[in-house]
């Protein structure tokens, strides 16, 4: 069965689908079974990896309208991708009025978790009825926290989140670990922050930092991740060093 990790933080623009994309490219080249699920409208993740955003079925499919979960998957050299378009948009409304509304998504994962090591879970930049679908199916929840100086804003209601979550829908869910992006060593600021973040979560932030890099900007244009795109950049060696890093965790 899979272990699946739920990318999660509510602040926008932290890295959080650089991180999903390139964390399941890297650990699909280290040869683990991946599956990225793409959970927010917006749907960088599915266009990240190459795949069409107008594909359907997709993971509204699964969730509203009851479509098998294999028939959704789309392989690509990169990994295996659950895609999502903007009607996803609309999910958390039409959500409201279905049996079992907070797991619909496990309930779809549930199908396709014998067939991966690490199914990933791209969470849109908010605290809504579609994150809780994913923290209802995830086992553990990895955070993004970009190394900037309004970083620990909202970590503390994030965190607030998973204990309710713990609490009343899914017992079993756990704190994977926490990713510094955008770190600058040459500055005074990101230093800080990596020291504070390390302060609030004490054995979980990853050693592994991922740097500000322009390949990795440039790597979603072309629908590839950063190691396809440029494998030597050092975008790619970050994400390379996480994917080994995340491995020998899970070991």
């Amino acid at each position: 069965m899979a272990k699946i990790i739920a990318i999660v933080n509510q602040k926008g623009g932290v890295g959080k689908t650089t991180s999903c994309v390139n964390l399941a490219a890297a650990l699909h080249q280290k040869g683990a079974r991946t599956l990225l699920c793409d959970f927010d409208p917006q749907a960088n993740a599915t266009s990240g990896m190459g795949v069409d955003k107008g594909r359907a079925p997709n993971v509204y499919d699964l969730l509203v309208r009851s479509v098998e979960p294999k028939n959704a998957v789309v392989p690509t050299p990169y990994g295996d991708v659950l895609p999502a378009n903007k009607d996803l948009a609309g999910a958390g409304v039409e959500l409201i009025s279905l049996d079992r509304r907070e797991y619909r998504l496990k309930d779809a994962l549930d199908k396709l978790s014998p067939n991966y090591d690490y199914i990933f879970i791209d969470c849109p930049p908010s605290l809504e009825l579609l994150t809780l679908n994913a923290l209802c199916a995830a086992n553990t929840v990895l955070v993004p926290v970009q190394c900037e100086y309004y970083a620990l804003e909202g970590l503390s209601d994030l965190m607030n989140t998973i204990r309710r979550m713990k609490q009343r829908l899914n017992p079993s869910l756990e704190l994977e670990g926490v990713l510094l992006t955008m770190y600058d060593g040459r500055t005074n600021l990101s230093i800080q922050v990596a020291e504070e973040v390390k302060r609030h979560f004490p054995g979980k932030v990853y050693a592994t930092v991922i740097p500000r890099n322009v390949r990795l900007s440039e790597a979603p244009s072309h629908g590839k991740p950063v190691m396809a795109y440029d494998s030597l950049s050092r975008g790619a060696e970050a994400y390379s060093a996480l994917a080994e890093e995340f491995a020998a965790r899970n070991r």
